[in-house]
């Protein structure tokens, strides 16, 4: 178990854990100077016989240092408040409380402290303070126990309550990457770098490798300690000391603040949607866009608040927001955060992290506000799911998930409905007739195309994808597609798309001009006329012959060699078996020869083997041209 003390400056937190555990802790210099704690002090101790050790976590009470309070605050079991029997509730006894609240610690006891200075009427008035502080929150039921650090009055009675509260800790789940939020770093010699945290999950081993800080540096785990023993392993709800190392790291290179997690796990972002409370103090509305500090685990980072469901935020509310940060945040779903205001010196609110890589475009769309509202509901991935894919059209990337969750896939229960589809870019989730209806979509896209251009074969995939206007990136819609084409629902010419039952239908006009044209085209031989010869022979403008004639190349009956020079079918097919009868004894091609074969210039038979390399008959290696022995028509004529 993990205890952490709160209260007001000078109301003795530390003098009533050294009374609990029998150490005077680990007291700076200028701390013992000034007779106030200034930042975090640790020990452990076992509270009875054969009890394991229990780590208690001191902070300090002074408004100034609550950074240092609140860096000490997460990951903690049991928040023993103090309050003074002479001074009463206090203001960081309210702060220090709401902070403890928005961190939604599970447990609290009370100590009154300095019992020994006050009569029994001036107790009895402080306890019933206390009470009423505490009536309207969520530990309106917890125990007080008036005590003194000094004399020793009443501090069995908290160290059996402490004992009895060990029993009832709910244990942190160690599944998940593991996740320490550093609190503390010292070079010991001999050993290097030791850094010091709470485990927020999962478990480390002496030898693993895990990413540091804000970019990342893999650093080796040396050794560890778990709550002050040397270890072997260490899990979530334990303090932990690891000894890590790597090439050149230095003490003044690691910050408290910085994350120690696995290296899958490591995704900071700069875009954080949470489910915020103002604190029912609040004399002023929280508004759009305010600047503000927020404290999550030990880190320290300005941001802007944008609102999602209105301008402004009043007092005791909650609403949607998403944290504009101006440093990256190593989070993920459910970790609890505070915000203080710009000044640092007052604490507004807090909340929970919902989506840790939170959109910058849509933020405030109805769907994204319905899966944030999923995202707050749920505790666990499975909860989640469901409706997130619901609101999600365009799926879901399991890797997000994995780090928005921290749960890696192999530990998942997907529901049966759930399809993985697997994209040029990874998997993305779908519910199964959410897939099957954007196929759907795709298909009948598909048909309203052949029918408001009967005289086209299909688009290409491009044009199809922009015609559908389907809610999918590239990765996804092409991914759908290959599934449409294996299973014989869409057919492909080249690269036109169609269904399979469709034919291009041309026009009368349209087949009475290509009936004047294809004789043209075959008297040209291997030197047809081009696109102005031919509509100037036919009266006609140029556009309506090029049009027609690129139809007639998607239906595979002409052959478009270069801009406005189209070769029928029959004499291309005639050129090729030329090409090959010519190239046959060595596979080289000679353009030379080819050029004599043909009867035609120079220039328009390299155009012509060009063309043969983009339909794959030839390939060019350097100032050579090859026939390729894998080309269906090569193959065909080897035959004969």
């Amino acid at each position: 178990m993990i205890v952490g003390t709160a209260g007001h400056i000078d109301h003795g937190k530390t003098a009533l854990l050294q009374a609990l555990t029998g150490q005077a802790g680990d007291q700076r210099q200028e701390e013992r100077a000034r007779g106030m704690t200034i930042d975090l002090g640790y020990r452990y101790a076992a509270l009875g016989e054969g009890a394991g050790l229990t780590g208690f976590i001191d902070v300090p009470g002074h408004e100034r240092f609550i950074h240092n309070m609140l860096a000490g605050a997460h990951g903690i079991d049991l928040v023993l408040l103090v309050v003074a029997a002479d001074d009463g509730v206090m203001p960081q006894t309210r702060e220090h409380l709401a902070i403890i609240e928005l961190l939604g610690i599970a447990q609290m006891l009370v100590a009154i402290s300095k019992c020994d200075r006050v009569e029994p009427a001036r107790l009895a008035q402080v306890q019933a303070q206390v009470s009423e502080l505490l009536a309207a929150g969520p530990y309106a039921q917890a125990r007080q126990f008036p005590l003194s650090s000094v004399s020793g009055q009443g501090i069995e009675d908290l160290r059996q309550a402490l004992l009895h509260s060990q029993a009832q800790v709910q244990r942190r789940s160690a599944h998940g990457g593991f996740r320490l939020a550093v609190d503390r770093v010292f070079a010991v010699t001999g050993a290097g770098v030791v850094v010091t945290g709470t485990a927020l999950a999962g478990r480390v081993t002496a030898g693993d490798t895990l990413a540091l800080g804000k970019a990342g540096r893999a650093v080796r785990v040396r050794g560890l300690h778990a709550q002050n023993q040397a270890a072997l392993v260490a899990e979530a709800g334990q303090r932990v000391a690891l000894n890590i190392a790597a090439e050149r790291l230095a003490v003044e290179q690691v910050r408290r603040g910085d994350w120690l997690v696995p290296q899958w796990l490591h995704a900071p972002s700069v875009r954080v949607d949470i489910v915020l409370q103002l604190l029912p103090g609040e004399t002023r509305a929280l508004e759009h866009f305010s600047a503000v500090h927020v404290h999550l685990g030990t880190q320290d980072v300005t941001a802007r608040v944008a609102l999602l469901e209105g301008q402004s935020l009043v007092a005791g509310q909650r609403m949607f927001a998403q944290l504009l940060l101006n440093a990256p945040l190593q989070a993920v779903h459910g970790d609890r955060l505070v915000l203080r205001d710009q000044r640092a010196q007052r604490t507004l609110g807090g909340g929970r992290v919902l989506d840790p890589f939170a959109p910058s475009r849509k933020r405030r769309s109805e769907e994204r506000l319905r899966q944030l509202q999923v995202l707050e509901a749920a505790d666990a991935l499975e909860d989640a799911l469901p409706g997130l894919l619901a609101s999600a059209p365009g799926g879901l990337d399991p890797q997000r998930l994995e780090h928005q969750f921290n749960r890696l896939r192999d530990t998942w229960q997907l529901p049966q409905d759930v399809k993985v589809v697997d994209t040029r870019q990874g998997p993305l989730l779908f519910a199964e007739s959410q897939w099957q209806s954007l196929k759907d979509q795709l298909l009948q896209a598909m048909a309203r195309f052949h029918e408001q251009e009967p005289d086209q074969l299909g688009p290409d995939r491009d044009r199809l994808r922009r015609f559908a206007a389907l809610p999918l990136d590239r990765p996804a819609f092409v991914s759908a597609l290959a599934q449409l084409l294996d299973a014989g629902a869409l057919a492909s010419s080249g690269p036109w798309l169609h269904l399979p039952e469709h034919q291009v239908q041309l026009s009368e006009a349209d087949s009475a001009l290509w009936a004047r044209l294809l004789p043209r085209l075959l008297e040209g031989r291997y030197d047809p006329p081009w696109v102005r010869a031919l509509a100037a022979e036919e009266a006609c403008t140029e556009a309506d012959v090029r049009l027609l004639l690129r139809k007639l190349a998607r239906l595979g009956l002409v052959h478009q060699v270069v801009r406005d020079l189209f070769y029928p079918q029959a004499t291309l097919g005639r050129m090729a078996e030329l090409l090959l009868a010519q190239a046959s004894a060595t596979s080289i091609v000679q353009v030379a020869a080819f050029r004599d074969m043909l009867g035609i210039g120079r220039k328009r038979s390299v155009q012509i083997l060009e063309y043969f390399d983009r339909l794959g008959l030839t390939r060019r290696v350097g100032e050579q041209r090859h026939v390729r022995a894998d080309n269906a028509l090569a193959q065909q004529h080897a035959g004969h």
